[in-house]
Formats: C-alpha cells, structure tokens, sequence
C-alpha cells in the first residue's frame, strides 16, 4: 500500500519549481494546482492570504508532464512454463518510482488463471492509491475473454476499458486468428468505443514468426479502419521486423509502439536503439511510443518452441532507454517526453486531459533532476512519490 498522507487536507498545491517543459519549455516556473488540475501556469504565482494551499518548493527540478505506460501487465505476465512461472503483481510505488502517472494493464498469454475482472479489480486498486490506471479488455486469444461477454459492451459500459489487446499475431502462443477475424475484432472494439466517446485502439501484440506485420498491413488496405485504431507493439522482436514497422509507419501513417526489453540481445534492438532507427528511417517522432511490458514474462524457447526459462520484466528499462536518448541527443527533451507522454495519450485517446502541463489538464506532474531522474511523481495534483522519502 502507498503511504497514506494524515496531514490536513489543502485544497490548492502550488508547486515551485525550476523549469517546465510542458513538454514545450515555458516561462512559468510555477505550478497551480486545484481539485487534481492544473489551475494556473506562471511567475511567482500568489495565492490570497488566508486560503489554504500547501507550497512545494523544488526549484532545482525541472517539471514535465507525468510518464504513460501503455503496456503494463499490473496482475503479472506468465505462465508459459506452468503455474509456478505466473509474474508477479505491480506496485503502486513501483509505478510511480519512475515517474509514471498512467499505466494501462494488459493480460497477455494467460487469459485462464487471470481474467478480465482480474484485471479490473487491479485496476481500480491502482486507482484507489492514487495511479491513474485503465485496462484493455481481452488477452492473446481469440475470441477474447470479456467482462460482460461482448466486446462492444466492455467498451460501451466500463469506464477504464479503453481499448482491446493484446491480441497475439505472428506467434506460436497466439489463436492463429484468420484475417476475417481479426477485422472482426477491431471493428467491434471501433464500434464499442464510438458508442462510449473513447478511441478504443486494439493493441497487437507481434512475436517473432514470418508473417510480421502482414496481417495489419491487409487490415489497413482491405478494410476501411483508419491506421489510429490499431497500435503494434514489440516492433523491434528483431531487426527484420524492426525494419517492417518502419515501412509500415510510413505506408499508412501509422504509429508504432517501441518496447524497452530488459533482454534486448543487441543495443540495435533497444528502446533507445530501435527508436534511433525509427528516426533515421524517417518515421515521425510524433508516430513513435515506447513502452515497458513491465512485469510480463521474458520467456525464452528452443528452436521446436518448448520453454526453457524466463525472466520478469521491470520498468526501469524504460526509463533508461529514454534518458539514453535525451543524453546523447537523438531528441530535444520536449521531443522525447512525447513518446512517454504526450504522443502515448494521443494514441489512447487521453489527450484531452493529460500528456501536457496546460490549465484545465490533469495535474499529473514528474519532476526531474538534471540528471533526468524522477524525483517525484504527482498524479491529479496528489504527491505518491518522493526519492528522499519525505510523506507523500
């Protein structure tokens, strides 16, 4: 459980701070917040004696929009080599250690042992230590398990539903799903979303097998789904594919979703590495995501497909492979914060509330030293982590 804050409540927080990169860097320095939103942005704000605003004095940090991971197993991953190979549970305060604000919990190839409501109950104990947190509903399957039996409701009718995945293509583990049904799926998830005011993205999950990106590519050009409602994820599995994902991006405009693998075997598969080729093939920045895939399984199989080991993904990867790619310039800051932030609500359909430090935006606030680590993490204007261990 995160600590819990026994002070007296104050209904403004006014956090002072040495920069803002929102993620464009400003003039204000000063951050005004009010009801877990962002009030007012400026210089030596000043709050009318009297009223009741708790100060946060942190002029040597630098504040930047809190941190989207779109690719969180919050229940744990695994399972591959049986039941003693089940991940473990995430954290709220592992969450929030890296400056993470945002997750959005997946299942993956264990849609058994774990199920959608699960996950729910997951999601929405994040939710109560202070994380903002949402879910995909289904798993690798297909057809997907559900909450409510039908994708379009769990859309329609789940708040923290925001989209489906992941669904495994070009895997040994996945359902082997025809073409017909894959159409299927992202058309029942677009309709679901419609009807629910939300994106409602499919989220794919891409293996190592032959066919790559094959199957999205005939979605995109055989149907009328627009390239937004589907995000690939693991793009760099390995370089062959990597090169794909390029291509495609390209082709149909779409984004991809770059994964920080803690078992990367070479620097050219990386977060870091695989964005870096992105760029130089000339993939837009704006259409490029990274993501942890934190605690899911890193399993490794013989050449016949059986199990042999695994290990636990974290995502302290994640935020390695981002600083690597501020530090040696690849990207500005204010362009790098939006593969972790600005460009991930974009695609989840969050943009209208968070992913900027704007007035009237979610105050979701990571704070940062000149040395790009998190030094504290707030989520709707709520402090949930500290590095030097002061309250919360």
């Amino acid at each position: 459980m995160m600590p819990i804050d026994d002070r007296p409540p104050s209904l403004l927080t006014l956090l002072r701070v040495g920069r803002i990169f929102a993620p464009q860097p400003l003039e204000a320095t000063d951050i005004l917040i009010a009801d877990g939103r962002i009030a007012a942005l400026g210089r030596d704000i000043e709050v009318p004696r009297g009223w009741p605003v708790r100060v946060v004095e942190a002029r040597d940090l630098t504040a930047v929009p809190a941190f989207i991971d779109q690719h969180v197993h919050v229940t744990g991953g695994g399972g591959e080599g049986g039941c003693g190979t089940r991940c473990p549970e995430i954290t709220a305060h592992e969450i929030a250690s890296m400056g993470i604000g945002t997750v959005v919990g997946v299942l993956g190839t264990d849609g058994i042992s774990r199920s959608p409501a699960d996950l729910l109950a997951k999601v929405r104990g994040l939710r109560d230590e202070g994380i903002s947190a949402y879910m995909y509903t289904g798993s690798y399957r297909v057809p997907p398990p559900t909450l409510t039996g039908d994708v379009q409701r769990d859309l329609a009718w789940i708040p923290e539903v925001i989209g489906l995945g992941e669904l495994a293509i070009s895997d040994h583990r996945s359902s082997q799903p025809r073409q017909d049904e894959i159409a299927r799926l992202v058309s029942e998830a677009r309709v679901g979303a419609m009807l629910a005011g939300k994106r409602g993205i499919c989220h794919f999950h891409l293996g190592d097998g032959k066919r790559g990106l094959e199957p999205l590519r005939r979605l995109l050009t055989e149907t009328e789904i627009p390239p937004e409602q589907v995000i690939p994820t693991h793009v760099n599995r390995h370089r062959a594919l990597l090169e794909e994902a390029a291509d495609y991006a390209l082709t149909f405009d779409a984004n991809v979703d770059v994964t920080a693998f803690d078992d990367a075997d070479e620097d050219d598969l990386s977060g870091f590495g695989a964005v870096s080729l992105l760029l130089q093939r000339g993939v837009p920045v704006t259409r490029i995501t990274m993501s942890s895939d934190c605690n899911g399984s890193l399993p490794e199989f013989d050449a016949r497909g059986a199990y042999i080991g695994m290990r636990v993904a974290g995502n302290s990867t994640l935020m390695a492979d981002w600083q690597r790619l501020v530090r040696e310039e690849v990207l500005p800051l204010e362009q790098a914060l939006g593969l972790i932030s600005g460009h991930v609500a974009r695609v989840l359909g969050l943009d209208d509330q968070k992913g900027r430090l704007a007035v009237g935006f979610d105050a979701d606030v990571t704070l940062l030293d000149d040395d790009l680590q998190p030094q504290q993490t707030i989520v709707a204007g709520k402090r949930l982590y500290a590095r030097d261990g002061s309250p919360t």
